[in-house]
């Protein structure tokens, strides 16, 4: 999932903290526990659309969906250090 990024950032969504949890069932299906920088982010679709192209290839997966979460609400001590390490290269902090 580093290969996926935010869109309107340009940073994966492990280092920015949007991904919270993977689960997958016993017939390969993938669900995503992910949530946004912003409730009223536009590219939910870019981004379901970047993980599908991530992880459909895998063996084993079958398909891929989001689950979007809101509570707890992301905020910048989600990132990892490598993505604060990103925010401020590019400007952000």
């Amino acid at each position: 999932m580093k290969g996926v990024e935010d869109p309107e950032l340009g940073i994966n969504v492990v280092d920015l903290g949007l991904l919270y949890e993977v689960h997958q069932d016993d017939d390969g299906n993938v669900t995503l526990d992910m949530t946004l920088t912003s409730m009223g982010c536009p590219l939910t679709e870019k981004i379901l659309e970047d993980s599908r192209a991530a992880l459909e290839p895998l063996e084993g997966v079958t398909g891929v969906d989001i689950n979007w979460v809101w509570d707890p609400p992301w905020s910048p001590e989600s990132m990892t250090e490598e993505g604060r390490f990103m925010m401020k290269v590019m400007g952000y902090g």
